[in-house]
């Protein structure tokens, strides 16, 4: 037997084995990766500045407003977009995409993170996600903080690499019981209604609080996406899951409309037309009247050339929240 059938049979075999993915994170830009313009309209009562075509929540119609305390506090009443909130969507454990560093968490790693992979015929998806405070305005002292602002500290409130529940949708009931109630063909229709107005020109449904728009439904609120068609799609899924899930948790709250105007309200379950996502890796998205689209907008206005082998199989969304406020 001569060495060069060996070569080759050896060439064959490495060749044949799977490419293990890679985790493309890079640290987000706060100044040149952000879309800067998504914090308008900008309102004063029931009046609104800016906002380059894209849809706002109901703002208190009285530029005034009264909070109680002693003394009451009287003030103007503010509505304003603010990046407040960063997700990492993941096809590998520990790949933290939008702080740029990749962390081994060997046996604490839980379940399983594939791009795609088989199961009755249907193709899906499962994802590790994390989920950041990132109160940029704060930082930047772009607005004064004592105006509409929290008091807020970066912090990584959310891993799922250590939640057993995030791979398992039948443990998962535990914190959404309500699950069953919207796994049935009438339900999951419904979902249309809301991919439909989120992506023509309006917000997010939020009497379908089961859907994610056109990335399906939200239940189970885990990493799993049953339809995937894509990348974008996928992850803005699972972004919209995460949100959920927080609100679920009692760290999200309720921060737009008139009952916010005094201080946050809680919410268990999400208020998803107070919410805009920003793709933010493999590549940014920064301009655009889906720079910062609805809850559950069709990807088809981003997705062009923001997914690609190796390198771009990991994404980033940056996530705005509406914000009223009765202001100094």
């Amino acid at each position: 037997m001569t060495v060069r059938p060996i070569l080759l049979a050896l060439a064959f075999v490495v060749l044949a084995q799977p490419a293990s993915a890679i985790c493309n994170a890079k640290f987000l830009n706060p100044i040149t990766e952000i879309c800067w313009d998504c914090i308008f309209p900008i309102s004063i009562g029931g009046i609104s500045l800016g906002g380059n075509g894209r849809p706002d929540t109901a703002n208190p119609g009285s530029p005034l407003c009264l909070c109680p305390g002693l003394p009451p506090r009287i003030g103007l009443s503010i509505g304003l977009w603010e990046p407040s909130r960063l997700v990492d969507v993941a096809n590998e454990a520990g790949c933290f995409v939008n702080m740029g560093f990749d962390v081994d968490f060997g046996l604490l790693a839980l379940g399983k993170s594939t791009v795609t992979e088989e199961a009755g015929g249907n193709t899906g998806s499962s994802w590790q996600a994390h989920y950041y405070f990132y109160p940029l305005i704060s930082w930047l002292e772009i607005v004064v903080e004592g105006l509409c602002l929290q008091n807020e500290q970066f912090d990584v409130a959310y891993i799922s690499e250590i939640d057993p529940l995030w791979n398992d949708a039948e443990l998962n009931n535990l914190i959404n019981p309500e699950a069953v109630l919207f796994a049935n063909p009438v339900a999951q229709a419904a979902c249309a209604a809301d991919c439909v107005a989120a992506s023509s020109g309006g917000l997010a449904l939020d009497p379908l609080f089961w859907c994610a728009g056109c990335a399906g439904p939200i239940y189970p609120i885990q990493g799993d996406v049953a339809a995937h068609t894509g990348g974008i799609m996928g992850s803005q899924a699972v972004a919209t899951k995460m949100v959920a899930r927080m609100h679920r948790l009692l760290l999200a709250r309720s921060t737009s409309g008139e009952g916010a105007l005094c201080q946050p309200q809680s919410a268990p379950i999400i208020k998803k037309s107070q919410y805009r996502m920003q793709v933010t890796r493999p590549v940014a998205k920064t301009s655009g009247r889906y720079g910062c689209g609805p809850t559950g907008f069709s990807t088809q206005y981003i997705d062009r050339l923001r997914e690609f082998p190796f390198k771009g199989e990991s994404f980033g969304w940056h996530i705005w929240r509406k914000r009223n406020c009765c202001a100094l």
